[in-house]
């Protein structure tokens, strides 16, 4: 599929927080298939074209930023629901870049097929695997989620495993759950982000927030 279809809803030229270490550019893909209670992105979660710069506006973009950027970033919405994304990345390396996605791992089929053109991965741990639905409202979503997660493991890419916490959502006892799942799958703790009222659309998320 030709990388000019690829959704956007939005482009930040220049991101110091969306790859720790690294100065990117970040491409915001629009669509999502999960429908996260605290998501602080909810404008880009419904399928369409996005309201971001057309493909190739963000190809000049970054062609001017060569050799003052470290990589980009593919981020979201969810990038995995784009099938236009493999050939984006192939554009974006071809100018020298390094790739960078954020994933919740939705579509690990997709995603095992991706990870040899990517450098980096942010990848979101929602829940226990088992309690997925609570926080996506998608069934089975925990099991695609672990499958990604063990692809990514056994791939050597770069990466980082985060969890979004919320009172309301997740309590001790389900982190202590969440880690003892990925332990059984020979990794460590999730980092913990904190909940950000900005962007989220639950009012009782942001009543107890």
């Amino acid at each position: 599929m030709p990388a000019d279809d690829i959704a956007v809803g939005g482009f930040s030229p220049l991101s110091i927080c969306d790859w720790p270490g690294e100065l990117v550019a970040t491409v915001f893909c629009q669509g999502c298939p999960l429908a996260c209670r605290y998501c602080h992105n909810a404008d880009l979660i419904p399928p369409g074209r996005g309201a971001g710069p057309d493909w190739q506006e963000i190809l000049s973009i970054l062609e001017g930023r060569r050799g003052l950027l470290d990589g980009v970033v593919f981020s979201g919405g969810e990038p995995t629901l784009q099938k236009a994304l493999p050939e984006a990345v192939a554009a974006v390396r071809a100018l020298g870049f390094r790739v960078g996605l954020h994933t919740a791992g939705p579509y690990p089929d997709r995603f095992a097929r991706l990870l040899p053109q990517l450098d980096w991965v942010g990848f979101d741990v929602k829940a226990p695997f088992a309690a997925y639905e609570r926080i996506t409202g998608v069934p089975e979503s925990g099991v695609r989620a672990r499958e990604s997660l063990i692809a990514l493991a056994g791939s050597g890419v770069a990466f980082e495993v985060r969890t979004t916490v919320h009172p309301v959502l997740l309590d001790e006892s389900d982190l202590v759950r969440l880690d003892a799942g990925l332990a059984a799958l020979g990794l460590g703790p999730t980092r913990r982000q904190p909940f950000r009222s900005q962007g989220c659309q639950d009012a009782k998320l942001l009543a107890a927030g």
